[in-house]
């Protein structure tokens, strides 16, 4: 399904569909603290209902499933959709996967205890998410905004990766992150509190090929050149790869907010 959205790399097209099995392979890359800053707050654990927007290929409901929460995950691309189902199956874990956009979701009012938002919350339409974001928690119910990005101006390898990234998609909007809190809307606070946020480091570990992957994962990469422009920019990014170790760290941040449901 290719998406057009002017507040998103200028408005170029990208499809998640394309880098599905990149996405499946690659982006299972967050470390344990990532998932245990969530649940640690008791948050998707057991005896909740939880639902994760923007799944993709289910990374967080099925490295969360541990914890005993029933998990439900939507995403906007039946390809992503397709490959967590998969996933789930060869991991023996039930989780109700649906092909449905966040801005078109129809679960019963207060369905759930919790709904999670990880790596994807710009992505909505918040005036008209917010509130059924709301409906759908149950009294108390909490929000949580998850997010992890390389540091491009502090790791030599991210850095000179996101160069190459916008030497071939130039109005790319991921490229340089920094520390920050999770963007929250206006709109939000109509229907939520801010209960708390925090931020913090990670050194992930990647080999050549892992973060090869991960970098075609990404939305300036595999979901939106052309088949030319991504076998040079392969080509390319596997030369620079060359002068770099076969194993390696990469710094991160990483971010988490929690906001709850309004009485």
């Amino acid at each position: 399904m290719e998406i057009t959205d002017k507040r998103i790399d200028a408005g170029k097209a990208f499809d998640w569909g394309k880098t599905s099995e990149y996405y499946a392979k690659y982006r299972d890359i967050y470390p344990d603290i990532f998932y245990r800053k969530v649940a640690d707050r008791g948050l998707c654990v057991e005896g909740q209902s939880v639902l994760d927007l923007g799944t993709g290929t289910g990374v967080l409901p099925r490295n969360m499933y541990k914890y005993g929460a029933r998990w439900t995950g939507t995403d906007i691309s039946p390809e992503q959709i397709e490959q967590a189902k998969r996933l789930a199956k060869e991991a023996g874990m039930d989780i109700d996967f649906k092909a449905v956009s966040t801005e078109e979701l129809d679960f019963p009012d207060a369905s759930f205890d919790v709904i999670t938002a990880c790596q994807c919350f710009w992505y909505f339409d918040h005036d008209k998410v917010m509130p059924e974001l709301a409906r759908l928690l149950k009294k108390g119910g909490k929000l949580v905004i998850l997010y992890m990005a390389w540091l491009p101006f502090e790791d030599e390898i991210a850095g000179k990766s996101e160069e190459l990234v916008l030497k071939y998609s130039p109005d790319w909007s991921g490229a340089g992150s920094t520390r920050r809190p999770n963007w929250v809307p206006d709109v939000a606070y109509e229907f939520f509190d801010m209960e708390e946020h925090e931020e913090y480091d990670v050194m992930v570990p990647f080999t050549r090929e892992s973060w090869h992957g991960r970098m075609i994962a990404c939305r300036g990469v595999g979901a939106s050149l052309s088949p030319e422009e991504l076998a040079s920019w392969d080509k390319e990014h596997r030369a620079m790869l060359e002068e770099f170790p076969e194993e390696f760290e990469i710094k991160h941040f990483a971010a988490v907010t929690v906001l709850k449901k309004k009485d």
